[in-house]
């Protein structure tokens, strides 16, 4: 029994990291596009846009109720300590996706789209804001009592760190979103998110050496772990392997493919989560609780993953059916063959 109450939080933190990494990667590129839409010239542009997202962009935003309820069943009391912590972002990262859906139906049946067109971007940026302050917070540590309660103050989640987090996520947005629409577009539109990618791919290089830099200086748990033998050399190898995925998406924007620059920026996503991933763990929320304080009853876990078990297989068919069909380029304002 001992040895399932330690196992089954694992494994539930794992499922949480999937969900999550799903939703960054499939959310993000929407997000990513929806904040390139402000940058768009003409109306015609920004309907292709709005076009490659029509039919996917509601189905990627599922893995972020699901992975909100695993939080709720597995792990309560992070639930409500992270809720209750950064109650401001994730309030702004709800306005922004509830304005930007709006602003999505509403602008096809309006005869003047400019209010809901900077509408929908500027809920893209909101939420991919929030996103960012919500990360850079958890990543920080949350102030608990004994009983894991929060104790902080309501502004806790804003300072310098948290900002650079926001930031650079926007940017890992924005590059998967431009990498996303080199797929969709073609000509002159194409050719504009080469140049977008490879702004964005140097910028989040930036942010995530900045990131990497600042986190062992600031973050005394993180430090710990980070040169813990034989992890040390794990942590050694992820930046490297991170910049030479980057020189690779460079390259391969230099050489104008359509699809290879969208499998590297995966990859950059995978490999960093991977980082995030390996510096948390054991904590759900970094150096105040870990997985086995919050977990709930080993039975409730049990449930969820029967639940669940069933549940994923037929979200991830939904979601590459969905990815299939749809596939192709858009062209002018419609998906071509």
């Amino acid at each position: 029994m001992q040895a399932l109450e330690h196992f089954l939080p694992q494994v539930w933190f794992v499922v949480l990291a999937l969900f999550l990494l799903l939703y960054v990667m499939l959310d993000g590129f929407d997000l990513g596009v929806g904040i390139l839409s402000l940058t768009a010239s003409n109306e015609e542009r920004r309907s292709i846009l709005m076009t490659s997202l029509g039919n996917v962009w509601d189905a990627n935003e599922t893995w972020l109720v699901l992975m909100g309820g695993a939080l709720f069943g597995a792990f309560p009391l992070a639930y409500g300590t992270i809720l209750t912590a950064l109650y401001i972002p994730i309030c702004m990262m709800l306005f922004g996706l509830i304005f930007r859906a709006v602003a999505f139906e509403f602008r096809e049946h309006s005869n003047r789209k400019l209010f809901w067109n900077y509408a929908f971007g500027a809920g893209s940026f909101l939420a991919a804001l929030a996103q960012g302050f919500a990360l850079g917070a958890v990543l920080e540590g949350i102030a608990v009592d004994e009983a894991g309660h929060f104790v902080g103050s309501t502004w806790d989640w804003l300072d310098w760190r948290s900002i650079l987090v926001a930031l650079t996520l926007i940017q890992g947005y924005v590059l998967i979103g431009s990498t996303y629409l080199i797929m969709k577009t073609e000509g002159e539109l194409q050719t504009n998110h080469y140049r977008t990618a490879k702004i964005a791919a140097v910028t989040t290089l930036i942010g995530a050496i900045l990131i990497t830099i600042a986190t062992p200086i600031f973050y005394e748990s993180a430090r710990a772990r980070l040169f813990d033998k034989p992890l040390v050399y794990v942590f050694a190898a992820i930046p490297l392997l991170g910049v030479l995925l980057v020189g690779l998406l460079l390259k391969s924007l230099a050489s104008k493919e359509e699809r290879t620059p969208f499998i590297w920026t995966i990859l950059i996503f995978l490999l960093t989560f991977i980082g995030l991933g390996l510096i948390v763990f054991p904590y759900i929320i970094p150096s105040q609780i870990t997985i086995y304080q919050s977990a709930a009853s080993p039975s409730a876990l049990v449930f969820m993953i029967v639940f669940i078990g069933f549940l994923i297989p037929i979200m991830i068919f939904y979601n590459i059916y969905n990815y299939v069909v749809f596939r192709g380029k858009v062209v002018g304002g419609h998906y071509g063959e």
